[in-house]
């Protein structure tokens, strides 16, 4: 695994628009490994390979909290296929924005449909 540079705003390649991955093979599940790798030692809870200069839409995530084992979870593709018409407000921050903390509202509840690590279809309700 390597650490990558992670972008930092206003870095113009974080405005790329991200392209679907179109096969899920070695390459991308190495992408992932040092995608983890990075986040995590950022420390973060979440990327996404645009951040990382790779234009794939592919987005890392570990919600744990710091006294639970680490429980990493991969989108590749990720679509919102639902969202709540409630909203919800928590007070967010950006690996590509260092130091920078902001209240963000998004929808109380998604599905979300994504394929995992092995190319797998997957979906998802969160909160």
């Amino acid at each position: 695994m390597a650490l990558l540079e992670i972008l930092e705003f206003p870095d113009p390649r974080l405005r790329t628009r991200a392209r679907p991955v179109q096969q899920v093979d070695d390459g991308v599940r190495q992408l992932i490994d040092n995608m983890l790798e990075t986040m995590y030692k950022a420390p973060g809870i979440g990327l996404a390979a645009i951040q990382v200069g790779t234009p794939k839409r592919v987005v890392t995530m570990d919600l744990a909290k710091k006294d639970e084992p680490k429980s990493p979870q991969v989108f590749i593709n990720p679509e919102i296929v639902w969202s709540s018409e409630e909203k919800a407000t928590y007070e967010e921050g950006c690996l590509s924005i260092p130091e920078f903390y902001g209240d963000v509202e998004r929808p109380a509840q998604v599905k979300v449909k994504y394929l995992d690590r092995d190319g797998q279809p997957q979906e998802v309700e969160a909160n």
